[in-house]
């Protein structure tokens, strides 16, 4: 199968799957707000938050074993394939222990910590914190290997589809059992079991399709970069999970609920977006071990302008339209307030700022530059977790949003200057000629979709408003790229004239 096609699957399952994870995640938390409050649902996304912390552990290494594996699978060096496959099962193996042990640290302590400002009992919190975390338990113990093995080979379309259909099976399931009466605790067990189908399918799969020695004895360490990733990873963990985690430690289970619907719709559109890009990091990756540096080149340019215009576009829509989605959305809940605008539109631009930084980041980890970048990831974690504990007491929802816009800023413009000067040659004006085109579409289509308004508070008049806004936007969008960017424009309407014109032939003969 060549890169073209890789690609185009890669990129079709990784859609199909935050589509999705996107649907599914709206129709739990609906469902349990309803079923039982906002407090519990804070409950939730605080503990998935305590327990994705673990994630900090794997200190990069996951990164540096994809990037790892694009020269050795590219030469179909099978040796070196299972020597990194065996050291990096040996890493995640202990990582697996760790893991245990942190989750016996949170249902002795997690529990106690949050008692005297929730309603909930110790046996209560410590039940649902052991349902949530076999899922967890079981990805790093044998599954996230295979995956990473898959997504280097470009066939991460069989991860994809793995991920959809489990999550689909969950989210029905988990549907059923709220409706008839089961408690959070046995919900969150059910999802969990059902996750463990997914790694035992990819080991399947791995075992079948490639020749690896997962007992292989090597000489040395065969992932030379084992622990440069650090400060990526950290950063990455930190940016995350850092507002989550502040607000229960500084705030409240509420605010922790009214943060998590927010961030339910920025994390899928966020989501969805970079699954456009699934691809690109292994395709970048392999023309950087081969060194076709012509054609990396011309395709990160493509990448670059197509990420800088989509996000525009996709966060642009966002901005306009989150605030009336929640209160649809939240309608009938009255226990929390979750009409903010002023938090929504500064998470929305933080996390558009977080999608901008995408083409510069993937040529970053493509090309396995861990160490020479950690300072920037460091600097970027620090502020975001400095300025959102600063801002927190007295802004509350508001202060961590502007503590990750801070941090996505500095690193959008710092992993630019970087990947213009070491990878690509050029000057960094590229990026600021993308940057203000951004800064001009933003501005001008924000402007005018601000004078638009629902009519009702309902799925249809909140339908109706996002095709109106979907519309300007991009009418917007299109105009001032016209003018920035004709050649790209003209390429475009190049290859959709074409495509129709194929279209068209094809219903023709039939």
């Amino acid at each position: 199968m060549g890169r073209n096609k890789r690609l185009a699957y890669n990129t079709a399952t990784s859609l199909m799957h935050q589509a999705a994870a996107i649907i599914c995640g709206f129709i739990l938390p609906r469902l349990i707000m309803h079923s039982f409050g906002s407090e519990v649902n804070g409950l939730v996304n605080s503990v998935t938050q305590f327990l994705a912390v673990i994630s900090f552990l794997e200190l990069g290494v996951g990164s540096v074993v994809q990037s790892s594996l694009y020269k050795p699978l590219a030469e179909g060096d099978r040796s070196s394939v299972s020597g990194i496959i065996a050291s990096a099962n040996r890493f995640f193996r202990l990582l697996a222990l760790i893991l245990a042990v942190y989750i016996g640290f949170l249902v002795a302590f997690y529990p106690k910590f949050i008692h005297s400002a929730s309603p909930f009992s110790f046996l209560y919190v410590a039940g649902l914190i052991l349902a949530m975390s076999i899922s967890s338990f079981a990805q790093y113990y044998f599954g996230v290997v295979d995956r990473l093995l898959l997504l280097a080979d470009q066939k991460g379309y069989v991860s994809y589809i793995a991920q959809t259909v489990t999550l689909c099976l969950s989210t029905v399931v988990c549907v059923i059992l709220i409706k008839a009466g089961a408690g959070i605790q046995t919900v969150k067990l059910t999802g969990s079991l059902i996750y463990l189908l997914r790694p035992i399918y990819l080991r399947l799969y791995v075992n079948r399709h490639y020749r690896i020695d997962r007992k292989i004895k090597y000489v040395g360490e065969p992932i030379k970069q084992k622990w440069n990733g650090v400060a990526q990873h950290v950063a990455a963990v930190v940016l995350d999970n850092t507002d989550t985690l502040v607000l229960t430690v500084f705030s409240t289970l509420s605010n922790v609920s009214i943060y998590s619907v927010y961030y339910l719709v920025i994390s899928g559109v966020k989501t969805l977006f970079t699954s456009m890009t699934g691809g690109i990091q292994a395709l970048l990756g392999e023309l950087w071990a081969k060194q076709e540096l012509d054609e990396l080149k011309k395709t990160f340019s493509w990448a670059e302008w197509l990420i800088h215009t989509g996000a525009v576009l996709i966060f642009g829509c966002t901005s306009s339209l989150i605030s009336p989605f929640v209160a649809v959305y939240t309608k009938g809940i009255h226990d929390a307030d979750y009409h903010v605008p002023l938090f929504a539109f500064l998470i929305t631009l933080a996390n558009s700022m977080h999608s901008l930084r995408l083409p510069y980041s993937i040529m970053i980890l493509a090309g396995g530059h861990y160490k020479q970048t950690q300072s920037n990831y460091i600097i970027a974690a620090v502020m975001n977790l400095a300025i959102s504990v600063l801002a927190v007491r007295s802004f509350g929802l508001i202060g961590v949003a502007i503590g990750t816009l801070a941090a996505m800023i500095f690193q959008t413009i710092w992993m630019a200057h970087y990947v213009s000067g070491t990878f690509l040659k050029r000057s960094v004006k590229e990026f600021v000629k993308h940057l203000l085109t951004d800064a001009v579409c933003f501005a001008a289509a924000y402007g005018i979709t601000s004078l638009l308004h629902m009519k009702s508070i309902s799925y249809f008049s909140w339908i109706v408003l996002a095709f109106e806004n979907a519309a300007i936007w991009l009418c917007v969008i299109a105009a001032v790229n016209l003018a920035a960017y004709p050649a790209f424009m003209k390429e475009i309407a190049g290859i959709s004239k074409r495509r129709i014109k194929n279209v068209l032939r094809a219903v023709m003969k039939k």
